[in-house]
This record gives structure tokens, C-alpha cells and sequence, in this order.
């Protein structure tokens, strides 16, 4: 039986991963793009990652490795681990062949066309929902280990990260339906990408926990920080502006950061 204290935050990196379910059904219940709705809520999942990281999650980091090392040393250790948690997901990004890119902004309009007969676009399909569990695995690193530190914060990142796969799992769907030629299987494989974020959760759990010390743990929290700055910057921002509502995705940026702004303070 799993244990109390890793059942939580397993459970929600899974809730973060099967989000991409929510797009898929977007993308085939759905008549038309709400496109403000999912600038802004790309936006609010910008700015909760973002403050979350600098506010919190570093200097968490940064006091657990300047505690463990000393201030200069901990210091040191946690900015390399920071830009280390930006290398990893930036390398991802870019082994990632940019045609099958998942965060390739789609609209729900699409999927009224009739797919073309091509068999061919069935690779496509298949390397899209690949990629995007490739993209996946780092994020559900991410949330279970801040769920392990702090459920309050973890929940706060799993439902961001939830937010921002929703988009995705619409930007999944749309070309496995054209692949398929079927709204049921661009569904199920686009759910089944979500999974590779509790598998990273179990990954991480059983390599890492046997190791688990202050010092991992600052170092975690420190790569953690680097990787959500990066997905903000890199791939939620740009989405938000790509469906043509800048303004739109900036004040979601700013919901998100006082709203996590406010959750903090009430959690001191």
C-alpha cells in the first residue's frame, strides 16, 4: 500500500497529467475556440509558476542548501541547479522535431474539416502524443516533488500545470483526429499522454526517495524552479500570445501571481 505521504502528491501529478483529457473532450465537444479564455488561462498559469518559483520555491532552495552548505556554497549551488532545471527541459524541448512540437497553438474549428486519406499522417499522430509525454515527464517531476516539500504549494502547481496542459491536450487531439480519422482515439491517446507526468512522479520516487537528504532536496527544488520558469517563458506566454489576445494573457499573468501571492501570505 502506498504511503500516506506520497499517495497526495502522486495523486495530484496525475490530476496535473490527465488534464490534457480536458482538452481532447474541448477539442471534440466543443464548436467553436474560446480563444480570451485560453489566453487568460495560459496567462494565470504563467504567473502562478512563475511567482511560485521566484517566491517560494527558490528561496526555499536557497535556505535548505545555504543551511546544509554555508551561504556562499549554498548560494552558488542553487543558482547552477536552477539553470540546470532550465537545460533539461530546454534540451527536451529542442530533441523535440519542431513539426510534431505539441505546443503548437490548434483550434477546435479544425476538427469539423474531414480529415484527409493519407496513412501517413498516422506517424504524425503517434510522434505527437510522444512528444508531448516527452514534454510531460520533467512537469510531473516537478509537482510531485514540491507536493513532497509542501501538499498546500503542491496542489497550487498541479492545478497550473493542469491549466496549461488543457490547451495542449486540444493541440494533441487535433492531429491524431487527422491521423485517425476517429474523435474516440484522438481522445484516449491524448488522455494517455498525460501519463508520462505520474510516471515521472514514480520515477522519481523510486530512484530519488532512497537518496532523499536536505541537501536533494534543496537541489530538486532548485531545478523544480528552473523548469516551471522555463515552460512559463518558453511555452505558456507565447501560446497565450498566439491566439491573438496579448493583453489578455498579461492580466491572466498577473491574476495568477497575486492569487498565489495571496494563497502564501495565508499559509504564513
Amino acid at each position: 500500500m502506498m504511503d500516506q505521504n506520497i499517495l497526495i502528491p502522486f495523486l495530484l501529478t496525475l490530476f496535473a497529467g490527465l488534464a490534457t483529457g480536458i482538452g481532447s473532450l474541448i477539442a471534440i465537444l466543443a464548436r467553436n475556440t474560446s480563444k480570451k479564455f485560453l489566453s487568460f488561462s495560459l496567462g494565470l498559469s504563467a504567473g502562478v509558476m512563475i511567482y511560485v518559483s521566484f517566491v517560494e520555491i527558490f528561496a526555499q532552495a536557497q535556505e535548505s542548501l545555504t543551511g546544509e552548505m554555508g551561504a556562499t556554497a549554498g548560494r552558488v549551488v542553487t543558482v547552477c541547479c536552477f539553470f540546470a532545471g532550465m537545460l533539461l527541459i530546454g534540451l527536451i524541448d529542442r530533441l523535440v522535431p519542431s513539426v510534431e512540437n505539441p505546443h503548437e497553438v490548434r483550434s477546435v474549428e479544425s476538427m469539423d474539416t474531414p480529415p484527409p486519406k493519407d496513412r501517413r499522417l498516422m506517424k504524425m499522430g503517434m510522434m505527437t502524443a510522444l512528444a508531448i509525454g516527452i514534454h510531460n515527464f520533467p512537469e510531473g517531476i516537478a509537482t510531485f516533488v514540491a507536493a513532497i516539500e509542501n501538499p498546500t504549494l503542491g496542489l497550487a502547481i498541479a492545478v497550473a500545470i493542469a491549466i496549461h496542459n488543457i490547451p495542449e491536450g486540444i493541440a494533441v487531439a487535433v492531429p491524431i483526429y487527422y491521423a485517425t480519422g476517429s474523435r474516440k482515439r484522438a481522445f484516449w491517446l491524448s488522455l494517455l499522454s498525460g501519463l508520462a507526468e505520474p510516471v515521472g512522479a514514480i520515477l522519481a520516487y523510486l530512484i530519488l526517495m532512497p537518496f532523499l537528504s536536505a541537501t536533494l532536496m534543496g537541489c530538486l527544488f532548485a531545478g523544480v524552479a528552473g523548469i516551471m520558469v522555463f515552460i512559463s517563458l518558453d511555452e505558456l506566454l507565447p501560446a497565450a500570445r498566439e491566439y491573438g489576445e496579448h493583453h489578455i494573457s498579461i492580466y491572466g499573468m498577473i491574476a495568477g501571481m497575486a492569487i498565489m501571492a495571496v494563497s502564501l501570505i495565508g499559509l504564513t
